[in-house]
């Protein structure tokens, strides 16, 4: 699962990043609402964790943004707020839900599993590529229950490539998610991690293949 957290409070942003990424998610981290628009529109993500209160946009011109061009991702609102009308402002922009901070983990989880429970979405922790399994849980993949050795960068660049499996992947796409957003790492940095990633899954009959000057698409033989 792709999670966005879009929070200003870094403590607060680290905290739940940790906790999500800890039970095997993919998370983007993001500060600044104008940032997180741009995000959304070009990257996207399964799930949204939104703060109202952030520089550029604030969360709801973020998530009315959103829902103008007919992205209808789940998204959580987070709100220092108590009061009724900006919770129903929130909810009539297009929030499924909110949490009123502070709060606790567990509830922010439950709710996380709740919205992804309506929308059909997987939250399992598991997926299976042909022969291996990839662990979300443990970053890891695993063969007869056993774990590979393939180094934490190449992990990161199938996390991606899963997550928008039968989909293209932009250079840039994998670069934000194995280096960090904002990263001055340029698109050849990505480029090792691909092709020995490639060569240790051909023969299970996973294949990374190649769009030039586009990017990369993962694609798994049927079982």
């Amino acid at each position: 699962m792709r999670i966005a957290v879009i929070e200003d409070n870094e403590a607060l942003a680290h905290g739940i990043a940790f906790r999500l990424r800890d039970r095997g998610h993919s998370v983007d981290l993001l500060r600044d609402g104008a940032e997180a628009d741009a995000f959304l529109a070009q990257e996207g993500a399964d799930l949204v964790v939104l703060d109202l209160n952030l520089p550029g946009l604030d969360g709801i011109e973020v998530l009315r943004a959103m829902r103008r061009r007919g992205d209808g991702t789940p998204v959580i609102l987070l709100t220092a707020r108590s009061e009724t009308a900006e919770r129903v402002a929130g909810l009539d922009a297009g929030a499924d839900d909110y949490l009123t901070k502070p709060f606790e983990m567990d509830e922010l989880e439950a709710r996380l599993r709740a919205m992804a429970r309506r929308k059909n979405l997987d939250f399992t922790e598991r997926d299976n590529l042909g022969p291996l399994v990839f662990d979300r849980t443990g970053r890891q993949i695993l063969l007869d229950e056993q774990p590979l050795d393939i180094p934490r960068k190449e992990i990161a660049t199938l996390e991606c490539l899963l997550e928008r499996r039968g989909r293209l992947v932009s250079k840039s796409q994998l670069i934000n998610h194995v280096y960090g957003i904002g990263s001055d790492a340029d698109d050849s940095a990505i480029e090792p991690h691909v092709s020995r990633l490639r060569k240790r899954l051909e023969p299970f009959g996973i294949r990374i293949k190649t769009a030039r000057g586009l990017g990369y698409m993962l694609e798994i033989d049927a079982v």
